[in-house]
């Protein structure tokens, strides 16, 4: 409780995680936490909401994605991502099912 006018900010060394499980989750916590907020200067599904909170908003199938013991799938997802701001699913799905 700082009042107003404290002097302590956030950082993106503090960020808190929206699992999501549908692309349908992931555009309706996006929309809502950049609302007021700041998407710019960030990448791979972390925003910053009205408030200077960090956030990262990701699919909840990614873990098993990037981690899949077949490394080609792990890295075009991983590649896809990297070039992403919001998280899109579909298009992370798609490389991991990508065939070889």
């Amino acid at each position: 409780d700082g009042g107003p006018a404290h002097a302590f900010g956030f950082t993106p060394g503090i960020s808190l995680v929206v699992n999501c499980d549908t692309a349908e989750e992931i555009d309706h916590f996006w929309d809502n936490l950049t609302e007021g907020g700041d998407e710019r200067a960030q990448q791979c599904g972390w925003l910053t909401d009205k408030y200077g909170v960090s956030w990262q908003v990701v699919p909840t199938a990614l873990g098993t994605m990037l981690s899949d013991p077949d490394h080609k799938k792990s890295e075009r997802v991983m590649q896809a991502l990297i070039q992403m701001k919001k998280l899109d699913l579909n298009v992370l799905q798609k490389a991991y099912k990508q065939p070889d």
